[in-house]
């Protein structure tokens, strides 16, 4: 495969995946719910094209070394979200951004600067997420508002997202090596999400799915895991494939656990409002 179709393939690819996936997860966060919105845009389906692409080039040992710095960097997505949440609280759309952005930025230059053995950079990984989800737990039971939608909306949504991904890629083509390892894990997924519904929904009710998405990024870091363990016994093909099953399986075990909990903490609310 040419670098030059390798990389336009690529930006198709991610540039639809990404765009499905956060045009799914928004409708189905105003419709259904913040935790099931959150579920579905930590699914793997934005990275997924990215390993794959990465296993046509290259053998299982590359594949298994490039998954130890996935999860070291993982952990920044995590701090990412825990500083938009806060932020959102009281903040404008652009300022709660900037905010998220600015403390993604400094975490993936730190993490950039360290050589990462597999047990340091799960360490470093659960560290993180122990410390992040506890901290936005408070956050997850607000309610998604119920807002009408326009015939334009969904199209006009998948292009913002298609030009979002295209504008960060191409931007990572184009300034050198290290900004291009930066850009190529920018949480492109959970940024999409912010802008297409903080001005919709509010700052709160999206810091809602933002929290949510906690415990689907420690199922995204499981699945990392697995393909790193499975990818030299198992080949990339069947590895992907685990990973896959990994992330899903996590996910639908976080929405039954935690739909017990939205509903009581649902009729919790419910009941000091009526009194």
């Amino acid at each position: 495969m040419s670098p030059d179709f390798a990389f336009f393939l690529m930006l198709a690819i991610k540039m639809a995946a990404t765009a499905v996936i956060v045009v799914t997860a928004s409708l189905v966060a105003e419709r259904v719910g913040a935790l099931i919105g959150a579920m579905v845009a930590t699914l793997p389906i934005a990275a997924g094209p990215s390993y794959v692409l990465l296993a046509l080039d290259h053998d299982a040992t590359f594949i298994a070394d490039s998954t130890v710095a996935s999860l070291a960097v993982h952990a920044a997505t995590g701090m990412f979200g825990t500083a938009y949440v806060f932020a959102a609280q009281r903040c404008s759309v652009v300022a709660s951004i900037a905010i998220a952005v600015g403390t993604w930025l400094g975490c993936i230059l730190i993490i950039q600067a360290t050589e990462w053995s597999l047990a340091g950079a799960v360490a470093f990984c659960a560290g993180t997420y122990g410390a992040c989800v506890p901290l936005v737990q408070r956050f997850v039971h607000v309610r998604v508002p119920a807002i009408g939608r326009r015939w334009f909306d969904i199209p006009l949504r998948a292009l913002l997202v298609a030009a979002l991904v295209g504008a960060v890629v191409a931007a990572g083509a184009n300034v050198g090596p290290k900004l291009t390892g930066i850009l190529a894990v920018f949480p492109i997924v959970m940024l999409s999400l912010m802008l297409i519904l903080q001005p919709r929904i509010g700052g709160q009710a999206t810091a809602a799915i933002i929290a949510n998405t906690m415990l689907g990024l420690v199922g995204f870091a499981l699945c990392v895991l697995a393909l790193h363990l499975t990818v030299t016994p198992l080949g990339a093909p069947l590895a992907l494939m685990v990973a896959l099953l990994v992330s899903v399986g996590t996910n639908v075990t976080i929405f039954l656990l935690r739909r017990g909990g939205h509903a009581r903490a649902a009729a919790s609310m419910s009941k000091r409002t009526a009194e």
